[in-house]
């Protein structure tokens, strides 16, 4: 087993202390009174439109929630079309996949890249090599202000990529069954671990945040279905690259240390698992509203009927894209209700 993966997390007393906190919040979850049912599968329902649409906007998505929500419920009788809806198809499909059976998935390579195939299987272009290891070379590129991609890391070359799979989840499964690493530090580190292999040609980011649930949700964190881990790391999205780039230059060498990748990934934890005490506390789905959205919501206090382009003039700051985002996710939690079609829309508190 590679020595390497336990030597590069470098314990600091702050992440003891936000590990602990958040212990606290899971212990909190686990022994309180059940949530109405009714409630929770509201919303389980709206955190995988809500994660979908984070997630895939992280990797350049232009889907809004309300457009992913409306792709989800056609599904059925249409297929999607174009790259946005099929990869917000596949990762809505994963996700709700791992929330309802994550008691019954082996954490090996073969789920792995089955999962890869449902991420991937309504990607016309993936169809070649959804569920299969890359072939060729891949580098993790960004765009900047001017429209340019800039390299910022170059991953395991497909050669060694199954040999470098197969080290980290030998060693994730023997820690995890040893009990010798805190589970949240070692989700860490195999999140980075499969972030820096890269092992598939596309994917590889929204595959990792899927799995990151995946292991939360096999490690006791219960309330994951119900705040939106994604949500978070996009609101928080130039935080999540810098970590990985700072944490990302040094893999494999003798000063590698993952810290600004755990703080980053444990501060994100830190969030979901506050939002889910609120949830406990009060037993209403606005508890899972994030800052923006609870902002739009407190306009409607006094009775009001808003258009969207109202809540633009009251909420300066805020771009209309995210209050359309807001006030869908607001609809689907039955908060609001809409009045009107196209541009006479406006909306009312329930």
């Amino acid at each position: 087993m590679n020595p390497r993966f336990n030597k590069r997390i470098h314990v600091t007393p702050d992440m003891v202390q936000k590990i602990a906190r958040i212990d606290e919040l899971k212990g909190v979850w686990r022994g309180s009174a059940k949530l109405n049912p009714h409630i929770l599968k509201q919303l389980k329902a709206s955190v995988i439109i809500t994660s979908t649409g984070a997630s895939t906007r992280i990797e350049g998505s232009k889907m809004s929630d309300e457009e992913v929500a409306r792709l989800i419920r056609g599904l059925k009788t249409k297929p999607p079309k174009g790259r946005d809806a099929e990869e917000v198809a596949g990762y809505a499909d994963l996700l709700g996949r791992i929330f309802d059976n994550y008691k019954t998935f082996k954490f090996t390579e073969g789920q792995i890249l089955q999962f890869h195939e449902i991420l991937l299987h309504f990607s016309s272009k993936d169809q070649t090599h959804k569920g299969k290891y890359k072939s060729s070379d891949n580098v993790v590129v960004a765009r900047n202000d001017a429209g340019d991609e800039v390299v910022l890391f170059r991953p395991t070359p497909p050669y060694l990529v199954k040999k470098e799979m197969d080290d980290v989840l030998v060693w994730t499964a023997d820690v995890l069954d040893r009990k010798t690493i805190h589970p949240l530090l070692i989700i860490a580190s195999f999140v980075f671990e499969f972030l820096a292999i890269h092992p598939f040609h596309d994917g590889n980011g929204r595959l990792s945040r899927a799995l990151t649930n995946l292991l939360l949700l096999q490690t006791g964190y219960a309330y994951i279905p119900y705040v939106s881990l994604e949500e978070i790391i996009e609101n928080r999205k130039d935080a999540y690259y810098l970590s990985l780039r700072e944490t990302q230059r040094h893999h494999k060498t003798e000063h590698e240390d993952i810290g600004a990748w755990i703080t980053f990934l444990l501060d994100a934890l830190l969030a979901q698992a506050e939002a889910a005490r609120h949830l406990i506390e009060r037993d209403e789905p606005e508890q899972s509203l994030s800052e923006r959205q609870l902002a739009v919501l407190r306009l409607f206090d006094d009775g009001a009927i808003l258009s969207p382009k109202d809540i633009v003039l009251a909420l300066k700051t805020m771009p209309l894209s995210t209050i359309k985002q807001a006030l869908a996710r607001l609809v689907k939690l039955q908060l609001l209700k809409r009045i009107g079609l196209g541009r006479a829309t406006r909306y009312q508190k329930i």
